[in-house]
């Protein structure tokens, strides 16, 4: 059993072009490969095979494949910048090129939803006004895709779709219905949207002007340089070439010159790439060109900008542009040479084996990056070298071998390339920093965090301390009116005691002094302050406290001997007196004992 065929990428391409009818092998292929990949993955493919399986049972598959492949991005004047210099210094210049009442015609290729082409007439209808507008002007609006040309054929758009339109121009040029913006139908019908492909259609003819921005970029530099080859025979001489941003044609000299390459604004150059035109007549739809004269087409490839010399298919040199005899220090005397005999056949590049391939598959050879010093001490030159079959009734009659300088570009792309890797590098420090502000950021927040907490632990403290602050100045009110209740009473204590006119002492159960009257200072000659809180028998005064020991300890154990003790002591003064001590215990509560109390009272001696 024969196993069945490998699914590639080609494959998938050839059922697309089969199923509608579309070529997309002029495509770069990493663009293809990443837009049906991001396709598949969305319908969950895995491999072409599966793929191609799901393309097969799902027919409405291939427009959702469609519209991936074909990014329609564009927007109303897209690049202001741009669009404010091409009505202010490029269109007057075409238009005055013209005679007054002759049309003129527009190409807007790549169109899309039609944004682009409706900017177009916008200008356009500026510069000439409405009505010469109406009377002269035919855009023709062409794109592959036919859902986004029945978008543009309906000229309806959002606000958001408008938003970068000047509030004169969308006041002026559209009409607003509900939520969205209609363009003005008079102006809409020098507006003409039809499907065209730039690698298999015929190209439009007899163009003035054309737009066609950011859409040669899709495909690899041979189908760019047959699409150019198609523009260039577009244009009438003098018309005008319109491209996005990205793109330079650097290596087409021969069919353009810049007129403003900042902008990307290119003029055609007449006469150039004569030997496509015979290619581009036998097209249907082109026009049958007119023979030209062997002393113009000759001018012509001498005033070419770039260094061009072309050899025939035995490999001898026949022509010697006026840049490429300067570059190379040829002369026209090296018209008819072989080309091995020259220098040129290997500096800057072995040419021999690639003019050896063209005779087998007649397919132009694209060398970019090639490096090269004219002369010894000089610094190195980076130079494109485009070698491009000529081919007359499909035959192979010879070879065009053209030469850009690019030096400048690569060492501005190297340039940038430096500038990009210092822009990451600083974004990398930049991210760095941003990871190393939030960590602090996150730090900060949890110290908030923590502080928060600390904070309302400190608040409940703080209403615990003003609860126990209250408490105690509840305890110290109390206290006071308890230390004036006391101080009451021991003021009636002192009034009795004082009353009674008796010498009083009061002691605790370690018989130390707890009050001690003013009888009692009067007596013995000592004050309260220096009797009150020491011990009773340690006392220095007139009287033999030893002798009141035992009394003392009766007392305390309870023993009321009510009986008195007379004395001999001294009073304050010196006098020996006899004095009465009557002990009694300190009782404060049933049958408890805190004290004694101590009655002194003085007697005269007997003098006898």
């Amino acid at each position: 059993m024969t196993p069945a065929p490998e699914v590639n990428l080609e494959a998938l391409l050839d059922f697309v072009k089969r199923n509608r009818g579309f070529d997309f092998t002029g495509y770069k292929r990493s663009s293809l490969e990443r837009r049906i990949r991001r396709r598949m993955d969305e319908v969950g493919c895995e491999t072409y095979a599966s793929y191609l399986d799901h393309l097969e049972v799902h027919q409405d598959e291939l427009a959702f494949l469609f519209n991936t492949i074909l990014i329609n991005v564009t927007a109303f004047f897209r690049d202001a910048a741009t669009w404010d210099h091409l009505r202010s210094e490029i269109l007057p210049s075409v238009i005055a090129g013209k005679p007054a009442d002759a049309p003129i015609r527009v190409w807007c290729a790549g169109c899309a939803s039609g944004e682009e082409a409706y900017t177009i007439a916008m200008v356009l209808a500026d510069v000439l006004g409405d009505a010469a507008y109406r009377d002269r002007v035919k855009i023709y609006a062409t794109d592959v895709d036919e859902e986004a040309l029945q978008t543009a054929r309906q000229a309806s758009y959002s606000a958001k779709a408008v938003d970068a339109v000047p509030r004169e121009a969308l006041d002026r040029y559209f009409e607003r219905y509900d939520s969205h913006y209609v363009f003005r139908q008079d102006l809409r019908r020098t507006v003409i949207f039809g499907r065209n492909d730039l690698v298999q259609d015929a190209p439009i003819s007899r163009i003035d002007l054309l737009v066609c921005r950011n859409t040669l970029m899709y495909f690899n530099m041979e189908t760019q340089a047959q699409i150019l080859r198609r523009f260039h025979f577009s244009l009438d001489d003098g018309g005008v070439l319109f491209l996005g941003k990205s793109e330079m044609l650097i290596t087409h000299g021969d069919l353009f010159q810049p007129v403003d390459l900042r902008r990307r604004v290119f003029r055609k150059v007449v006469g150039g790439a004569m030997r496509d035109r015979p290619q581009l007549a036998t097209h249907p739809g082109g026009p049958a060109p007119a023979p030209a004269h062997p002393s113009l087409r000759d001018g012509a490839l001498d005033a070419g900008p770039a260094p061009q010399v072309v050899v025939d298919r035995d490999g001898a040199l026949v022509a010697i542009n006026h840049e490429a005899r300067e570059l190379f220090s040829l002369t026209p005397a090296d018209v008819g040479r072989p080309l091995r005999d020259l220098e040129l056949s290997y500096r800057p590049l072995e040419l021999r084996s690639h003019l050896d391939r063209l005779r087998t598959d007649h397919h132009a050879v694209p060398l970019d990056g090639v490096r090269w010093t004219a002369k010894e001490g000089e610094d190195a030159r980076i130079l494109n070298i485009r070698i491009t079959p000529l081919l007359v009734g499909g035959r192979l009659e010879g070879a065009s071998i053209a030469y850009a300088d690019v030096t400048d570009a690569e060492r501005l792309r190297t340039e940038l390339e430096g500038s990009k890797r210092e822009l990451e590098q600083a974004y990398e420090e930049l991210q760095s920093t941003v990871e190393e502000l939030e960590t602090t950021n996150e730090e900060l927040q949890s110290t908030n965090e923590e502080l928060e907490t600390t904070n309302e632990e400190l608040e409940t403290m703080n209403e615990e301390l003003q609860s126990t602050n209250e408490e105690l100045e509840t305890i110290n009110d109390e206290l006071r009116t308890r230390t004036l209740e006391l101080n009451e009473v021991n003021a009636f204590l002192e009034t009795i005691l004082a009353s009674m006119g008796l010498a009083v002492a009061v002691l605790d159960a370690r018989q130390t002094v707890q009050i001690w009257n003013r009888h009692a200072e009067d007596l013995w000659g000592l004050r309260a302050d220096e009797a009150v809180g020491r011990h009773f028998l340690g006392l220095d005064i007139g009287l033999p406290v030893d002798q009141l020991r035992t009394g003392i300890r009766d007392a305390l154990r309870g023993v009321d001997g009510r009986g008195e003790a007379v004395l001999e002591a001294t009073n304050r003064r010196g006098r020996a007196i006899h004095c009465a001590v009557r002990t009694l215990p300190l009782v404060v509560g049933p049958d408890e004992v805190s004290g004694v109390i101590l009655l002194m009272e003085q007697q005269e001696r007997d003098q006898g």
